[in-house]
């Protein structure tokens, strides 16, 4: 089996892999990052969402092997420490998750947002999550949680009819 390397969350990682092995599988079951979660397995619902080397990707669609050199982050790499980021704290002050299993996804989406469009509208964030899935929210808190993280006032933001 071919022997692959990445810098995961900072950290310099390495294993060995089938060839289709795919990315998802790597991170949860060979280094135990299983906050990275396997929703759909067709690249539908985003729960798997990683960023390489600064992209955002479905890691259900990537096989372990494209990612040998890169950078990745998963959403254990997202807090600096104990303290969560600017877009984890805005998901817990405004109940943007209820069972969490799209969570981490839908976090890992939002950075990347983020770090290309400061002040999005709730058009571009909806759009943005167009390929994340989420069953229990209604999506309202969860736009609600990216734009106070962006630092815009969500006061007068009402669910949609």
């Amino acid at each position: 089996m071919p022997q692959i390397s990445m810098k995961v969350n900072g950290e310099t990682k390495s294993g060995e892999v089938e060839g289709r092995t795919l990315l998802v599988e790597f991170l949860r079951e060979n280094l135990g990052l299983t906050g990275t979660h396997v929703g759909c397995d067709t690249s539908q619902c985003g729960a798997c969402t990683v960023h390489v080397d600064g992209l955002q990707v479905k890691a259900c669609t990537m096989f372990a092997g494209e990612a040998d050199g890169a950078e990745v982050v998963t959403i254990e790499g997202v807090a600096k420490g104990e303290e969560l980021s600017v877009v984890q704290q805005a998901f817990q002050e405004h109940h943007g998750l209820q069972c969490g299993f799209c969570t981490p996804g839908m976090i890992m989406a939002a950075e990347s947002l983020l770090k290309v469009n400061a002040k999005p509208s709730e058009t571009e964030i909806r759009e943005h999550l167009h390929g994340n899935i989420c069953r229990c929210t209604g999506y309202h808190n969860i736009v609600k949680a990216i734009m106070a993280a962006s630092g815009q006032d969500v006061s007068d933001l009402t669910p949609a009819d």
